[in-house]
């Protein structure tokens, strides 16, 4: 792991006071919420280069755009990157997004499942609908991803979109992204009214969504990349649960040595 020297004060360690008294109730309603300077300007850019340089250096998705299928167009994905960098850690373990997702999902603490940083390259294409949690061995749906960009992500740089309220809809949950979810769940969301709920995200802002809300992302027609950091938190206590596809079988590994029916007290997931 890289060490880089931090200060020991800073706004990763104080308390977000921008949530709403309705906040927790807005969240459980839409499964969803977008909010206002989670982060200032100079805090991201202290961390935004690190993230990327590491990024780049850990990538492993090397084909042309255009040689990819429809998930590998959709972003560069890489995994715990709080394992690989000291800065990063710092980021992922902060108090302040912690504790905006244990206020939200409505809980005394939350654990860390993983962080994934998406970066959509110029050109790069759709992110399909589809919902988080059909790939996670958990006991219950409190489960929270916050969707961090690293700079401003006007509309045709494809940011977060949501479907207000789908978190509470039972059928397409059995559907891995790809694009039989991305026609599946686009005509269920038509059919059921849910509104597709696309906004422009400012330099600070960031998204939490439900691990079942249906979301998706349009494609990158900027000229930059959608540079992206996000982190999975599950409430402290939840248990793992007996895997439900090959997909849930394979994501224990963020677990690991955890036991079904227990709550994941593992290295990788501390209560932060």
């Amino acid at each position: 792991m890289t060490a880089m020297p931090e200060t020991p004060a800073c706004e990763l360690d104080i308390p977000y006071e921008g949530l709403a008294p309705t906040a927790n109730a807005d969240f459980n309603r839409d499964g969803f919420i977008h909010l206002s300077g989670v982060l200032g300007p100079e805090t991201i850019a202290r961390y935004e280069p690190t993230i990327t340089s590491e990024v780049i250096r850990l990538n492993t998705q090397h084909l042309p755009l255009a040689e990819r299928d429809t998930y590998g167009r959709a972003f560069l994905q890489v995994t715990n990157l709080w394992r690989e960098n000291a800065r990063v850690k710092r980021l992922v373990f902060s108090r302040r997004l912690a504790g905006i997702a244990a206020a939200l999902l409505g809980v005394h603490a939350v654990r860390l499942y993983h962080d994934q940083a998406l970066y959509k390259e110029p050109s790069g294409g759709i992110t399909p609908w589809h919902a988080d949690q059909y790939y996670w061995p958990l006991s219950s749906d409190r489960c929270v991803t916050i969707w961090l960009p690293l700079q401003e992500t006007p509309l045709d740089m494809g940011p977060l979109a949501f479907a207000r309220g789908s978190h509470n809809y039972s059928c397409g949950r059995d559907l891995p992204i790809s694009d039989e979810s991305e026609a599946r769940l686009r005509q269920a969301v038509a059919e059921q009214d849910f509104e597709d709920v696309v906004e422009p995200f400012a330099l600070g802002d960031a998204s939490f969504h439900r691990g079942w809300t249906f979301h998706h992302a349009g494609p990158n027609r900027g000229t930059a990349p959608r540079r992206v950091m996000t982190v999975i938190y599950m409430d402290a206590d939840i248990r793992v649960a007996e895997p439900a596809n090959d997909r849930q079988a394979g994501d224990r590994d963020w677990m690991p040595g955890a036991e079904v029916g227990r709550i994941p007290r593992t290295p990788l997931n501390p209560v932060l």
